[in-house]
């Protein structure tokens, strides 16, 4: 083992670097999302540490060339992978409330939590390339071999992350593991230099890792439930709507908003304003036999479809199977025969089916972000194929009309309207300006065939009351795989 010492560490710490970055998205997407934005600060933060990290880890070799000094860097690299678990909660909250930037904040987060590790990390595989070198002749091969053994490090922290690890342990555990992995790595490539410390340490990770749901628990928000999976940091508590005064169930993605929720004393209606508009789908379409609807979520439309179209059947794709659980156990989600879950990317989905429907519902907004691949002009195409002949598409928006905050909402409108025959566009909340950010949902029908927006239906009256009767400027191109700027306009209107 001696003998491959040094390949083995710079394996090791190439694999760490990517393990924390791909962990560091999760930690961030908890407070500012995981849009392009965030993604852009995360990586081009990390490359910037790095290079620093690779610049004066060279520099320190040729200056002090020692297995002592190696040794400190890998320890001290540890230590900051480890403050980077203990500081995950406490700064990007802090942060959230006094930058109020998502492209601050994306970089201060990523340079304050992970900055510091990966540099030291960074400094790791030019030393080992000092201290491997014995004859000059040799110099390429070296610093070639230890170098694409850190890189294969790399790879294998890229696959072991995204595929194993975030499937079964939560990011404060993974980042623990990590630290008491670099820890052990000091600690063999020169036991005795602060082997005390460096053991102490050690099991104090041990014991965190061990202790991790309730050291979470106790730095992080009270008297919510957490769950992680692949896709999502699933946070659930439980409060007092502010309207009906009733107790209800939360769901959300990060703190920035609630994604799902239902009543608690009784599962009798949809919580949440916006979703009941999904049912003015049997006024335009009376004749509903099988819909889709995109994002699970807590799964509580499907709960109220099901209600009201009692021998009708719905398709629903949600990509994150955790969601599925998380829904099944706290959000009243019955195994029926008439509902089949999918667990599935959405737009994968209509690249694939040949179903048709009868009506879709897409409910995907993770407060301020939309998966970009289901607003296009090809998503929307695919979904006008799937529909039978009077069938409706109703997206869930949330973004103005008007001004700077409403462009999503003017671009996505100006896409649908080169598809579908007819749009129109409901405002859900009273008293909101145009010009503010708000719910709004977004109807598109397959038909050319107007239909009159008066119903005998009190409920249904209300609903087709709130549409948009002002005309809608199109002002911004239509979005497509090939330019969809969606995150840079969303993030204007939050």
């Amino acid at each position: 083992m001696k003998k491959y010492l040094l390949e083995i560490t710079v394996f090791v710490t190439g694999a760490a670097v990517m393990i924390l970055e791909i962990v560091g998205a999760k930690v961030l997407a908890s407070y500012i999302g995981s849009s392009i934005i965030v993604w852009s600060g995360l990586i081009g933060v990390i490359l910037a540490c790095l290079s620093l990290g690779y610049w004066y880890g060279g520099k320190k070799a040729d200056q002090e060339p020692s297995y002592k000094i190696f040794a400190n860097i890998i320890f001290f690299g540890a230590v900051a992978v480890f403050l980077a678990a203990v500081l995950k909660e406490i700064l990007p909250a802090f942060l959230q409330k006094n930058i109020k930037n998502i492209y601050f904040e994306s970089i201060f987060d990523t340079l304050i939590l992970f900055g510091p590790a990966s540099f030291l990390l960074a400094m790791v595989s030019p030393y080992a390339v000092r201290l491997k070198m014995v004859d000059l002749e040799k110099t390429g091969k070296t610093v070639g071999n230890l170098y694409a053994i850190s890189t294969v490090g790399s790879i294998f922290g890229t696959f072991l992350t995204g595929f194993i690890l975030l499937s079964y342990f939560g990011n404060f555990r993974i980042i623990l593991f990590l630290a008491a992995l670099i820890f052990i790595v000091s600690i063999i490539v020169y036991p005795k230099k602060l082997f005390k410390t460096k053991t102490i340490l050690f099991l104090i990770s041990i014991f965190a890792i061990l202790s991790a749901d309730r050291i979470e628990a106790f730095v992080g928000p009270k008297d919510v439930i957490r769950i992680s999976s692949q896709y999502n940091n699933i946070f659930i508590s439980q409060s007092i709507d502010s309207s009906s005064r009733r107790p209800i169930r939360n769901l959300w993605t990060d703190p920035k908003g609630i994604q799902s929720a239902m009543f608690l004393d009784e599962d009798d209606d949809l919580v949440f304003q916006y979703s009941k508009f999904y049912r003015l789908a049997e006024y335009f379409n009376p004749d509903i036999k099988k819909s889709l609807m995109l994002g699970g979520g807590a799964y509580t439309y499907p709960n109220d479809y099901l209600r009201q179209y009692l021998k009708a059947s719905m398709d629903i794709v949600e990509i994150d199977p955790k969601m599925t659980e998380t829904a099944e156990k706290y959000f009243n989600l019955k195994q029926d025969p008439r509902l089949k879950i999918i667990h599935e990317d959405g737009r994968v989905f209509l690249n694939q089916t040949d179903n048709k429907y009868d009506a879709i519902f897409i409910d995907v907004f993770n407060t301020y972000l939309i998966p970009f691949q289901l607003t296009t002009e090809e998503a929307a195409q695919k979904m006008y194929n799937a529909l039978g002949e009077n069938g409706l598409v109703m997206v869930n928006i949330i973004s103005a009309i008007n001004g700077e905050k409403g462009k999503f909402l003017r671009a996505e409108y100006a896409t649908y309207k080169k598809i579908f025959p007819q749009v129109y566009v409901f405002s859900v909340e009273l008293y909101r300006l145009s010009t503010q950010t708000q719910n709004l949902v977004l109807l598109a029908l397959k038909s050319s065939e107007k239909k009159s927006f008066l119903s005998d239906n009190e409920e249904f009256n209300y609903y087709l009351s709130r549409v948009w009767k002002k005309e809608i400027e199109q002002d911004l191109p239509i979005l497509t795989d090939d330019f969809a700027p969606v995150d840079q306009y969303l993030v204007v209107a939050f």
